[in-house]
């Protein structure tokens, strides 16, 4: 196995050498001036749009940018939230109280860097955007093309976040925020804080010095209710054919599981059994619904550190971290909808025309309660030197090396109560998408089983205690030099070299374990025997208020307290008869990758301009597996090893041509990839029992050792009109060209599972299995009109409008994982179309603004291939209200307000494709937020 690569002191000697380079090369010559910094005067929202805008310009790739409207006055309250307005970019997920996934033109493999460097989190390839705090940045640039001096990394695009510098300001500067947000679904108050320290002083002698001082910190309460509607399999009707049992269900081996429509809906659609066709009924195995709950801290800090020697000398040190730290508690509820796990006890309602059950009764379905508590927190550093030097008039070169370690653990401890209803009531889509459900009462004994939040209707189930976590680290050397030609047709050359070693762990552990006839009653008191704190009694948790009234179902529930569990951990194993487990590595994976690149700058006329380039990247993997081949609790490891390398030769090519003083017009051709997951590289599988009462097939996934990067070629043009101060229209029309994507590969295995049924499981892979194509179109408009009314005067609008098209040949796949045929369908996570208009009012004491963001319905992914309802899982159209004041008390004080998921929608997903009606799945419901905050500068 690999040992973690321990390299400090390598960085030590590179950080020592580069000193002594950029002290002993740089010459005394006046005349060799480096660039000056940039200083900050940007202040409010126009002046903020109007920085973007000159970015955007002087770009010579086709990027859009978000500058904040003040030092510690980003846009909104994240990166995410801010980037839902820029053209081509699609968000989703507010769950966990925020704003957490992007996409660019509808991919998600982003490259994010912060101040050009590659970032990540864990043993994972990129950084979760939410992590880094708005307070810390000065702008975000979003690059839809790529020079070949940039990573390569990222087939969607690359986002770039910036951070302050000392010298981005004259001289002293302090700023302290803070704000208080509540949230409406916790129903809690949360703090939000930041303090920047800044100075540049004159020494004698030695140049110019300046600090810079930055920290954050943040909580989040929060709580996302959930109710689904489960899968559907098909029924016999009240006559079916032999021997079967009215409104039994059909054996698998009379129908295809897993296919894109899933079986026909159609009134009196049939199925072949034994040789004869048969009507059948589509119903719901189950129907279930959570309350996730949870506290998220967030502490951040940057440091940054600028010394100018000279004119032609400049040395940057930087340290940058994020925290992250989360507990949350899953309280679900499941019930199956079947009669004793099979059929109906009366005529099921079906919806009009269809073979699709709406409505239905069952007695004696089984059912289960799960507290789950999570706690998972995460450490991230980076550290950076880098010599800017100024070679001569002609001469710029730049060297930096860069460590970075991320470490993320997590723990997990869950129960179940389980139960047999007396019997239950379901619709299965009661309010446009949200099921209702019903339990009975059994009249004839003391106890109200109606009643989801009596403990004295549950028995203690399944505890799973897991954990682990992962870790990476990463050292990496870049070294550019730029010389500037001065021809006719070639400005300037640059070129460079870039080499990292990565390293990547992952850890875990698991157990569980049953207990027989044992109430929760009896279990309270089992654990105070064993010495759990109090009198064991913390063990249940109680859910209230459940989905806010929106849904046809009780309103209290009672699971376990996996908080409760964690913190008694020994307690509860004694009872349940376990020991505490040490985790064990299950992949370990080193990567060297080199790059070298070479760009040219051209003229082909006095209006038309370019840039050339070619970057040949090279990557080599060695991993190591372990497993545990026996199964969970058996304690038997099998390891294994592989190896891998690829490499590219990736061409850049751009064309810029100023039409007329006012219209910009580019013509760009790259090519970029997406290196695998580590974490889909993990040979380890993982196999899971049916929850449903009669199915008869597990699932599993694992990954796959020999992926292989996906490469996208990419055709972007555009055009920009800047036809006034703060005022642009710009479009571009995009296309990519993608091969060898990586989607989920399966087969079935027949193996015992830990209940210890032998049975059929499906078993996922990622592999290299599809090509796609996607092709779109984007406006963007800022406006601010002129030669308005007084009051009108700072009026303005932010609007944007993506159309995106894309499709890619998904394989299907036989029952020996052999690619038995492809099946054209839309990208996941890709709306069709999407759009954001901002409304704006700014005057000299006090800014506003209104934003409102849609995207049209959206693929996101597949079932587990073991059901009869389409296999695709899409999501509704999404819409959310956004508002931000702030009013000026003077030159240094500063009050805010802001409110976010004004419109409080259900968020809704359902199977396949304008399906919502007959196959309605997931709903939820997640908090708005309404802040106050005060930003104070000197």
């Amino acid at each position: 196995m690999f040992k973690r690569t321990h390299i400090a002191s390598a960085v030590v000697m590179a950080f020592t050498c580069q000193f002594a380079f950029a002290q002993e090369e740089a010459p005394n010559t006046p005349e060799n001036n480096v660039d000056e910094m940039e200083v900050i005067q940007v202040s409010g929202i126009r002046g903020s749009l109007n920085k973007a805008l000159d970015e955007k310009r002087a770009s010579v790739q086709i990027v859009d940018a978000i500058v904040a409207e003040d030092i510690g006055k980003f846009p909104d309250n994240n990166v995410v939230e801010a980037l839902q307005r820029v053209t081509g970019v699609q968000t989703t997920g507010r769950g966990a109280g925020e704003v957490s996934a992007v996409s660019i033109r509808g991919l998600t493999d982003v490259n994010t860097t912060v101040n050009g460097r590659a970032i990540f989190t864990g043993a994972g390839r990129d950084v979760a955007l939410q992590d880094i705090p708005a307070s810390l940045l000065s702008g975000v640039t979003v690059y839809k093309t790529r020079s070949a001096d940039q990573i390569e990394r990222g087939i969607a695009g690359a986002i770039d976040i910036k951070t302050h510098r000392p010298f981005n300001f004259e001289g002293e500067k302090v700023v302290l925020a803070a704000r208080a947000i509540y949230s409406d679904q916790p129903d809690e108050v949360d703090p939000n804080i930041s303090a920047l320290l800044s100075n540049r002083w004159e020494i004698d002698g030695a140049g110019e010095f300046g600090a810079l001082f930055n920290i954050s910190y943040a909580e989040t309460h929060y709580r996302d209710d959930t109710i689904t509607a489960g899968a559907a399999f098909p029924f016999f009707t009240d006559k079916p054919q032999y021997n079967y049992s009215p409104y039994s269900r059909v054996p698998n081996e009379f129908w295809t599981q897993g296919t894109e429509l899933g079986l026909p809906t159609a009134a009196g659609s049939t199925l072949d059994v034994n040789g004869e066709p048969t009507e059948y009924l589509l119903a719901r195995d189950a129907i279930f619904g959570t309350s996730f709950t949870g506290l998220r801290k967030r502490p951040a800090a940057s440091v940054s550190l600028q010394w100018a020697p000279d004119e032609t000398l400049e040395i940057t040190a930087e340290g940058f971290y994020t925290g992250y730290e989360n507990e949350s508690q899953n309280a679900m509820w499941f019930s199956n909808t079947f009669e004793n796990g099979n059929g109906f006890i009366e005529t099921p309602t079906v919806f009009d025309g269809t073979n699709v059950i709406k409505e239905k009764q069952a007695i004696g379905a089984g059912g289960f309660q799960s507290g789950d508590f999570s706690y998972g927190k995460t450490d991230s550093y980076l550290y950076a030197l880098g010599a800017e030097w100024q070679a001569s008039d002609y001469l710029t070169i730049n060297t930096e090396v860069v460590y970075q370690d991320s470490e993320y653990e997590t723990d997990f401890f869950a129960m179940r109560f389980d139960r047999v209803a007396t019997g239950l009531d379901v619709d299965f889509n009661d309010k446009d998408g949200v099921p209702g459900i019903a339990f009975w009462d059994d009249p004839n004994t003391a106890v109200n089983e109606a009643d989801m939040a009596a403990i004295e209707n549950w028995n203690a189930g399944t505890i799973y205690d897991n954990g682990g976590g992962n870790a990476g680290d990463a050292l990496t050397f870049t070294f550019d030099a730029e010389y500037l030609i001065g021809g006719t047709y070639f400005d300037k050359v640059k070129f460079g070299g870039r080499y990292e070693k990565r390293t990547a762990q992952e850890y875990t552990r698991g157990q569980d374990t049953g207990i027989a006839n044992t109430s929760v009653a009896s279990l309270i008191e089992q654990l105070a025997a064993a010495g759990a704190s109090g009198d064991g009694s913390g063990i249940v948790f109680q859910v209230d208020d459940y989905f806010d009234g929106r849904a046809d179902v009780f309103d209290s529930f009672v699971t376990a307290d996996g908080g409760y569990m964690l913190d008694n951990g020994d307690a509860v194993r004694s009872v349940y008869g376990l020991e505490a487990e040490d985790v064990y590595k299950t992949f370990d994976i080193e990567e060297n990758s080199y790059a070298l690149y070479a760009t040219t700058n051209f003229f082909l006329t006095e209006d038309i301009s370019g840039e050339f380039g070619l970057r040949y990247v090279s990557y080599e993997q060695d991993m190591d597996f372990v497993a545990e081949s026996g199964g969970m609790n058996s304690n038997v490891f099998e390891e294994s090893s592989a190896s891998a390398d690829s490499s590219a030769l990736l061409p850049s090519l751009v064309l810029n041509w100023n039409i007329t003083d006012d219209v910009v017009g580019r013509v760009a051709y790259t090519e970029t990839l997406r290196m695998p997951n580590f974490a889909d590289l993990n040979a380890l599988q993982y196999w899971y029992d049916p929850l449903t009462e009669g199915a008869t097939y597990g699932t599993g996934n694992g990954g796959n050792p020999e992926l292989k990067p996906t490469e996208s070629k990419n055709y972007d043009v555009s055009l920009e009109w800047y036809f006034a101060d703060t005022s642009s229209l710009y479009a571009a029309y995009f296309y990519r060209e993608i091969e060898g994507l990586v989607v989920a590969g399966r087969k079935q295995v027949v193996r015992e599972g830990d209940d210890g049924v032998t049975r059929p499981y499906v078993l996922s892979a990622p592999v290299n299995a599809s090509n796609g194509e996607l092709s779109g179109l984007e406006v963007g408009l800022v406006y601010f009109p002129e030669n308005l009314p007084e009051y009108l005067n700072g009026f303005g609008v932010q609007a944007s409008y993506t159309m995106l098209d894309s499709e890619q040949d998904t394989p299907e796949f036989n029952e020996l994982g052999e690619i038995s045929g492809y099946v054209d369908s839309q990208m996941a996570g890709v709306s069709d179309e999407s759009y954001s208009i901002v409304g704006i009012y700014e005057r000299d004491s006090f800014d506003m603004r209104l934003s409102y963001v849609w995207r049209s319905e959206f693929y996101t992914g597949n079932e587990a291939a073991i059901f009869a309802n389409p296999i695709q899982f899409w999501n509704r159209p999404e819409q959310s209200l956004d508002f931000q004041f702030s009013y000026n008390v003077n030159d240094d004080f500063v009050v805010t307000f802001d409110a976010t998921n004004i419109l409080d929608d259900v968020y809704q997903s359902y199977y396949g494709e304008g399906n919502d009606n007959l196959f309605n799945f997931g709903n939820g419901i997640y908090s708005r937020t309404f802040a106050l905050g005060a930003r104070y500068s000197f």
